[in-house]
């Protein structure tokens, strides 16, 4: 009977964290849900055009639902953006390049991965087109984004010249900067033809075109990549 009653006084506690484990979850998953309506919203209207009502209606939730989650339209934009970041970063930039060879490799890989992802590519060319206004709620996130994907270049580049594998010489500030614009333009044509325009091709044989021209022996991309 003791037995019992103990077991009778433990059950409500273990109900009470199991419906708040569960209350968690359905948080992260209409939350997960909110963003992935909002990345559609941004590439079809752009920032300005979107509307929070609309961006609830298609999740199921009232706007006030959606205002739970997120305080304004401007801090749904920064967590849309912030959590692409974080995927790319993760898949594709958690490790430090060992060469410029290997470094290029990467961004091979990830325009591969961009070129599966359309609806989060076109929400990034319409943003970082309306982000040009120093107004603009992403302006800030897409200058400082620039910079950082030059500094997270420029650093196996720079090494690369020290080893001897790219040419002394090689202005590896500008060669980053060319980089980044080649890989957002091709994305831009792509968006516009999906099906015709071949975005990864281009860019592949861009980077081995360039690496030929910068690395030591004319080396340019391994063949399987």
């Amino acid at each position: 009977m003791a037995q019992n009653e103990r077991s009778s006084e433990r059950s409500p506690g273990r109900k009470a964290a199991s419906a708040g484990r569960g209350t968690y979850a359905v948080g992260d998953e209409r939350r997960s849900r909110i963003l992935d309506a909002a990345v559609e919203h941004f590439a079809q209207w752009g920032f300005h055009a979107s509307s929070l009502a609309r961006i609830a209606k298609d999740v199921g939730i009232t706007q006030g639902g959606l205002l739970h989650h997120f305080r304004s339209k401007e801090d749904l934009l920064v967590q849309v953006l912030a959590r692409a970041d974080e995927n790319d970063k993760e898949k594709f930039f958690s490790h430090e390049f060992v060469t410029a060879v290997e470094c290029y490799t990467c961004l091979v890989r990830l325009a591969e991965y961009n070129s599966t992802r359309l609806g989060r590519t076109r929400m990034f060319n319409v943003l970082a087109a309306e982000a040009g206004d120093p107004g603009h709620p992403a302006h800030a996130y897409f200058t400082q984004r620039y910079t950082d994907i030059v500094e997270h270049m420029s650093d196996p580049l720079r090494q690369a010249v020290e080893s001897g594998e790219l040419r002394p010489g090689t202005d590896i500030v500008a060669v980053s900067q060319e980089t980044a614009a080649v890989m957002d333009g091709l994305q831009v044509q792509w968006v516009l033809d999906p099906k015709g325009f071949d975005m990864v091709g281009r860019f592949r044989a861009y980077a081995d075109r360039l690496l030929r021209s910068i690395t030591a022996d004319g080396r340019g991309l391994p063949a399987d990549v």
